[in-house]
């Protein structure tokens, strides 16, 4: 069975980091565009970074340009979101995605087209 398995997350103060990772598990990410989309209590989900099959092309939302980065470590066929400088509205629950889209570079945030999607992971921003 196709899954992504995911890991990090917790709580960190305002101005901290925290690095999420979403690991393949019975497929090869540089086969598959991937996304992580995160979704607070009350607010609609919201695409947030992804990287593109190839890995030549990622993509960020403004809302975390300059804070946010997304990577891909074939070898461990895992994708990290490195989360600096934290806010608390960066506050909620993260879901790492990814659609097979072999050869391609580009990527998107319309959580429709992805079929294989993480169990999330809490992320609280508090002091």
């Amino acid at each position: 069975q196709l899954q992504l398995v995911q890991s990090g997350g917790g709580l960190v103060q305002p101005g901290g980091s925290l690095r999420l990772s979403c690991a393949a598990s019975r497929f090869t990410v540089s086969s598959y565009a991937v996304a992580w989309f995160r979704q607070a209590p009350g607010k609609e989900r919201e695409g947030i970074s992804c990287v593109s099959a190839r890995g030549t092309a990622t993509d960020y939302a403004d809302s975390v340009k300059g804070r946010f980065a997304i990577s891909r470590d074939e070898f461990e066929n895992v994708v990290y979101l490195q989360m600096n400088s934290l806010k608390p509205e960066d506050a909620a629950v993260y879901y790492c995605a990814a659609v097979w889209r072999r050869d391609t570079d580009h990527c998107g945030y319309n959580a429709k087209h992805y079929t294989l999607w993480g169990q999330g992971t809490q992320v609280t921003v508090s002091s």
